[in-house]
């Protein structure tokens, strides 16, 4: 069962209890303004159900209320950033602007943004720079109980390392794609195991590296059990491989550093994030750019519908479609995610309606 709430109410109450746990009014709304989005754009998984987690990172000591973005290296194009274990959605805003800003003066920016707590929806960081006509790339990792299993092994050895691509297109919504290495991303898990659903096969495998569709073999239990089962990548070999690349790339070289130790139970999730931006304007093939996107972009919508679907689309465009349905129909959330966000705010002295 589910309930359903306009995304105006979960943003005031994600706010009320992100406050109560320490943060500034501004913070708290940003915080939750991210959350809700992500709801909204039909990614639960990095919704509103990541408040418990964030509460109890707090209170641990893994996250810290108010942090800002801290300047370490400035050589123009190239900047680095240290997040200071501050909200990701806050840390990884204010490194985008600066990032954004010296794209648009010298053409490009390569940003390396170490030690943000979870940085939530990567697309919100792609969608800021296509709003400004500016191209972005994004690797990024996760130090956090490793959750997902390399190609040909049977354990979690590493995050769901999320790769993250804008492309802004003249005339139309940007080319949008944001995706985990892993089969799916572990808060789907969470979700599922919520709703008491199964998953389809080769998601999963279990303590002894068998598949499983059980999604609760990624989730942690009540009394702090541990996870004892792993995420596959996507693709085999092939997300494997770029998982890899977003731990070397966002988790080595951004200084932010990597997995390589037991599993604990702590509730912080850190993440490294390369970033790349590109100013298309000053490469000096602007007309050529626009041509060619669009008439390849036309070129794919002109392909008939495959058994199934309705239309061809690109990254980003599901999204969208989401957030206009969810904002009319409002935001459904299962009883037992809403009692965990309810015995979060609890924990911070703040009371809301049960479900």
């Amino acid at each position: 069962m589910s309930r359903s709430f306009p995304a105006a109410t979960l943003r005031a109450q994600m706010a009320a209890i992100i406050e109560a746990a320490g943060s500034s009014t501004d913070e708290a709304r940003t915080v939750a303004h991210n959350l809700v989005l992500a709801n909204l754009s039909g990614h639960d998984s990095h919704g509103v159900g990541m408040v418990p987690r964030y509460v109890d990172a707090v209170l641990e000591g893994g996250l810290a209320p108010n942090a800002s973005a801290k300047v370490t290296v400035d050589m123009g194009a190239v900047l680095a950033l240290d997040g200071q274990r501050g909200y990701g959605q806050v840390v990884g805003e204010q490194a985008m602007a600066l990032g954004m800003a010296r794209a648009r003066e010298l053409g490009s920016c390569i940003m390396a943004l170490a030690n943000a707590h979870h940085l939530g929806r990567i697309g919100h960081f792609a969608e800021m720079a296509t709003a400004q006509q500016l191209v972005a790339i994004h690797f990024v990792n996760v130090l956090s109980r490793p959750t997902v299993a390399p190609w040909g092994g049977a354990d979690g050895r590493f995050g769901t390392n999320p790769c993250c691509i804008g492309v802004p297109l003249p005339g139309r919504e940007p080319f949008l794609l944001d995706f985990a290495t892993s089969r799916v991303a572990q808060g789907k898990m969470r979700v599922a195991h919520n709703e008491g659903r199964r998953v389809e096969a080769g998601y999963l495998i279990d303590a002894q590296g068998r598949p499983t569709t059980d999604p609760g073999v990624v989730v942690p239990q009540p009394g702090g059990a541990s996870l004892f089962g792993a995420l596959l990548p996507f693709g085999e070999h092939k997300g494997y491989g770029l998982a890899v690349a977003c731990e070397l790339l966002g988790g080595a070289l951004t200084g932010s550093g990597t997995w390589h130790r037991p599993a604990d139970t702590q509730r912080a999730v850190i993440n490294g994030m390369l970033t790349i931006l590109l100013d298309p304007g000053k490469l000096g093939t602007r007309e050529s750019f626009e041509a060619e996107a669009l008439a390849f972009l036309d070129w794919l919508g002109h392909s008939p519908p495959a058994p199934g679907f309705d239309k061809v689309r690109i990254a980003g465009e599901p999204e969208r479609e989401a957030r206009v349905r969810r904002e009319r129909e409002g935001i459904a959330i299962d009883e037992q995610t809403w009692a965990e966000i309810v015995a979060a705010g609890k924990k911070v002295g703040l009371s809301l309606p049960d479900a």
